[in-house]
């Protein structure tokens, strides 16, 4: 008989020569991207799937990884069978490595990384649409993505011609370009297109955490407020309302609020209608809640524009009218690969417009959000070395530089009252040694805080340490004393050292987790 040792070599020889045949693999989003993350492949081949990752790499070794998890979701569609696992409970801000290990062997080394979960963290964004028809346009496009390895995709729909299994495969295998040289994958946040006939492509490929295609998301902590809205459904009614009370929830706890759907408002090629229904029922509401910046797609040109805001006012065109003060800017149009159109529709509140292969890349901060439009034809030549730098500008990258400039920059506003604007919002303090001790199967929970001058109320939750979502287990009002430490106490009688522990700080400042180590 083989001694253990033999064995073990052997097991580990295995793993690293019959390679489990996933494929198609993509990283999606359902909540928190700081502390989740959706890891998604089609399973070609091989049964009993499941997923092993950790902070080290493992090698490919599945020994070497300290987590696993099974699927949560699976369905065959599209031509492919779908497999989803919902990671929770993951730090912020970190690299994660993961393999699929099945029936027939072990899947190559993958990774990802979680959002920063503080508004402190800069973060960059790329937001782009319409992929539809030629390939090597859209592969180009995808390659650019992996050179400039942002936090994560806006897609804006239309990704292919015909929704069929064929293109999904095709489409599928080409995002596969996106993966940086190093394994990264980065996160997409999807909208349905017209192209995607249901809702169910969306909800089925890319495990959306709604049947109905509209969502919000929050990007960097309080930094960002990502509302994705869905364009083929009625744009009043239930959705109109899920908008306004989304906006009525977080305009005034993030510093920075960004939309995006497919169809174009106002689309600026002659050849797309006036899109009046979402002028009423969402562009109103950007300009009341102060959205910051919407991303369109659908006409297949390039566009940004000033701020602008609905009107009927002397002076507005097609129903806006421009307002640097409060309004919102609206960038676009599509051009990830669809057929280029004619953009021969510009308006008297238009930037800039063009018509070319195209994305727009964010960089946004507290202070600020940069918009630069990247040429994605030369894809091929643009330089490798920034692969470790997410705001690094690599050479040869063809940024589009008409007479108004290369970057469209948004600054805070100081009108608003919104918490990035508002220089007269004070500190709500600080949470200080956040930690625990058990005793007899109880959990003591303790935090202090300093400097509290501020309404504050914390909301202690618990989720079990293997996965799962947190549920509040506690609310505690803050005890608000300025100049003193304050010192805060929560006992969990129903602990048995196997939950994870966070504390939700909510105060004019907006939203802060803290992580029990």
């Amino acid at each position: 008989m083989l001694a253990r040792s033999s064995i073990f070599m052997l097991l580990i020889l295995w793993s690293t020569i019959c390679l489990a045949e996933v494929d198609r693999l993509r990283v999606s989003l359902r909540t928190d991207p700081a502390t989740s993350m959706v890891v998604g492949w089609d399973q070609v081949t091989g049964t009993d799937a499941m997923l092993y990752y950790g902070s080290q790499s493992g090698q490919g070794i599945v020994s070497e990884y300290a987590f696993s998890q099974g699927v949560d979701a699976e369905n065959s569609y599209a031509g492919m069978q779908n497999k989803f696992v919902r990671l929770q409970n993951l730090i912020p801000n970190t690299v994660y490595y993961f393999v699929v290990a099945d029936s027939d062997g072990v899947s190559k080394e993958y990774s990802f990384q979680t959002l920063p979960d503080n508004a402190s963290e800069r973060i960059s964004i790329i937001a782009g649409g319409d992929s539809r028809n030629y390939r090597e346009a859209r592969r180009a496009a995808n390659l650019m993505v992996a050179k400039l390895h942002p936090h994560l995709v806006m897609f804006g729909g239309d990704m292919t011609g015909g929704d069929n299994a064929k293109q999904w495969i095709r489409w599928m295998n080409d995002w596969q370009l996106t993966i940086s040289e190093n394994g990264r994958l980065t996160p997409v946040v999807t909208a349905r297109g017209n192209h995607e006939f249901s809702n169910r492509s969306i909800v089925e490929l890319f495990d959306v955490p709604t049947q109905t295609n509209y969502y919000s998301l929050p990007i960097g902590g309080n930094l960002i407020r990502l509302y994705t809205l869905n364009s083929l459904i009625a744009s009043g009614g239930d959705q109109r309302a899920w908008l306004e009370k989304e906006l009525t929830t977080h305009h005034n706890q993030v510093y920075w609020q960004l939309a995006q759907y497919h169809f174009a408002t106002r689309p600026h090629t002659a050849r797309k209608a006036e899109r009046n229904d979402q002028l009423l029922n969402w562009s109103k509401l950007f300009y009341e809640f102060s959205v910051d910046l919407v991303v369109e797609s659908d006409a297949h040109v390039v566009k940004t524009t000033y701020p602008i805001k609905p009107s009927r006012a002397s002076g507005a065109q097609q129903g806006f009218i421009r307002d640097d003060k409060k309004g919102t800017v609206y960038v676009g149009e599509g051009c990830w690969g669809a057929p280029l159109r004619a953009a021969d529709d510009d308006k008297s509140w238009t930037r800039a417009s063009g018509s070319f292969n195209q994305f727009k890349w964010m960089f946004i901060d507290k202070e600020g959000i940069e918009v630069r439009t990247i040429m994605t034809d030369n894809a091929e030549e643009v330089g490798d070395e920034c692969l470790y730098d997410r705001f690094c500008i690599p050479s040869n990258i063809g940024i589009w530089n008409p007479p108004t400039g290369d970057v469209l920059v948004l600054e805070q506003r100081s009108d608003l009252t919104s918490l990035g604007a508002n220089s007269t919002i004070k500190s709500s303090g600080e949470v200080m040694d956040f930690n625990s001790t058990t005793k007899d199967n109880r959990r003591e929970i303790k935090w202090i805080t300093r400097d509290e001058n501020q309404i504050v109320n914390f909301e202690l939750q618990k989720a079990p340490s293997k996965g799962g979502q947190y549920t509040t287990i506690a609310t505690v009002s803050g005890q608000g004393n300025s100049q003193e430490k304050n010192y805060y106490k929560v006992i969990d009688k129903d602990d048995t050292n196997e939950n994870a522990y966070r504390l939700k700080k909510i105060s004019p400042e907006g939203v802060t987790l803290f992580y029990l180590k």
